[in-house]
């Protein structure tokens, strides 16, 4: 019975020890979010993409952060399905216009 929940503990241990991605998938991602980050200069706008924080796992880009149009947000969206090895896009950008 000791050994049984030793095990089971040990087990927990390793699980706990895992990262969620292997390191061909980290590589993919940085990969993803280096060339959404540039693409969204050129299609965007340089000075917008400061404003937009991009995160990439598993495949899967979350866009987040504010914009100043929905043309723009609609831009980023497109920029970011447009990445080869992009899953799926989750797009949490706010539009706020810029104040004058």
């Amino acid at each position: 019975m000791k050994a049984a929940v030793l095990c089971l503990a040990f087990a927990f241990f390793l699980v706990g020890c895992r990262t969620n991605e292997s390191p061909e998938a980290q590589v993919n991602d940085l990969e993803i979010t280096a060339q959404l980050k540039s693409k969204l200069a050129s299609d965007v706008g340089v000075s917008s993409v400061t404003n937009i924080s991009v995160n990439s796992t598993n495949g899967v880009v979350t866009l987040s952060g504010q914009v100043d149009s929905a043309d723009n947000r609609a831009k980023a969206e497109a920029a970011a399905k447009s990445v080869p090895k992009v899953v799926r896009v989750v797009d949490n950008l706010q539009v706020a216009p810029k104040p004058r």
